[in-house]
């Protein structure tokens, strides 16, 4: 079974989202909740939302490489309300420096001293749009801030909220005055996606809720989960069991993308780190506190996507030929 065909072998039905065997009387959880808030934003595309929770819930970084107009703004302002969080936007062009994303010291004439200036990724859900439009300083500089969740400046550390999170993006087909993210660059995000176009029906569906002052996500976005909710289900996403069996599985993945012809680099070590809490994430959204080998090969398109220095449009037959070349191990996970 190829990764895309295990894909859709998950997730909620198609028609509400999963209650988490509530009745319809009773509230849904906060997970059902958010998992809600965000398909009613981003219409037709549970697919990616379910992708775009399991990012949130393993503490990852997001990387859309789509074309405009899609709903990655809509996507990452549904999620900020949807958490009751600060939402920030970055437009990158090539003359923004590394101060203008990070924040900066000034001198306070009243004071006498200098004091600093928050930039806007101090925020709870972070959108650079158009990231490969950056110079590389400035890329590098978020990207920094990404992995160490901390701004520097003048050798004092500024500390992020703990709920930050990046939806990057950027656009596959405008490349004139780019500069493409390096791979060491692109390790920092757990996960790359495709939003892709809406079905016709949903697309009508748009169209019609957009009628009137308001649009319908913005009649409907309001924050559905508090933040030591949203802690609690990221600290229950790292505790999530991952037997001996399925540990060696992940390695013997890893070991087999580095042997085939078409990897340009292996996954590194922090790429499997995070291929692993992806999978942990997977079992969160699956109501399990155990992993199996389905939620390894699941999320493997989209962690490995953004990995191995190959086009995009190999990817997918590179892990579909090593998802079926390695054994996947047959075992019961044991509470015990």
């Amino acid at each position: 079974m190829t990764a895309a065909e295990l894909r859709g072998t998950r997730g909620a039905p198609s028609g509400d989202a999963k209650t988490n065997g509530q009745s319809g009387s009773e509230p849904p959880s906060p997970l059902d909740a958010l998992r809600e808030a965000l398909n009613a934003a981003l219409r037709g595309k549970r697919e990616v939302v379910e992708m775009v929770l399991a990012c949130l819930l393993a503490r990852g970084h997001l990387l859309v490489e789509d074309l405009p107009g899609f709903g990655k703004t809509t996507l990452a302002k549904a999620l900020a309300s949807a958490i009751g969080g600060r939402f920030s936007r970055i437009q990158c062009t090539p003359d923004l420096l590394p101060g203008d994303i990070t924040g900066f010291s000034i001198f306070n004439q009243e004071t006498r001293a200098f004091e600093f200036k928050a930039g806007p990724v101090f925020a709870d859900v972070l959108l650079a749009d158009e990231i490969n439009r950056a110079t590389p300083r400035t890329q590098s500089a978020l990207l920094e801030v990404m992995a160490e969740r901390q701004v520097t400046i003048d050798n004092t550390s500024h500390a992020l909220p703990d709920r930050f999170f990046v939806i990057a993006t950027q656009n596959p087909i405008e490349l004139h005055g780019t500069f493409p993210l390096p791979e060491a660059q692109l390790d920092r995000f757990a996960i790359k996606l495709h939003i892709g176009p809406p079905s016709d029906e949903h697309l009508k569906q748009l169209l019609e809720a957009s009628v009137g002052w308001l649009s319908d996500a913005q009649r409907e976005a309001s924050q559905v989960i508090d933040h030591d909710q949203l802690i609690r289900l990221q600290r229950q996403t790292a505790d999530v069991a991952a037997a001996p069996p399925l540990v060696d599985y992940l390695v013997r993945l890893a070991e087999a993308l580095g042997r085939h012809t078409q990897v340009v680099y292996p996954v590194s070590p922090r790429g499997l780190l995070i291929w692993l809490r992806l999978a942990q994430a997977w079992a969160v959204l699956d109501l399990r506190d155990y992993t199996t080998p389905d939620d390894v090969r699941v999320v493997a398109q989209s962690v490995l996507g953004v990995r191995l220095g190959i086009d995009a449009a190999a990817v997918e037959e590179v892990v579909s030929e090593v998802l079926a070349e390695v054994d996947v191990p047959d075992y019961k996970y044991d509470a015990g």
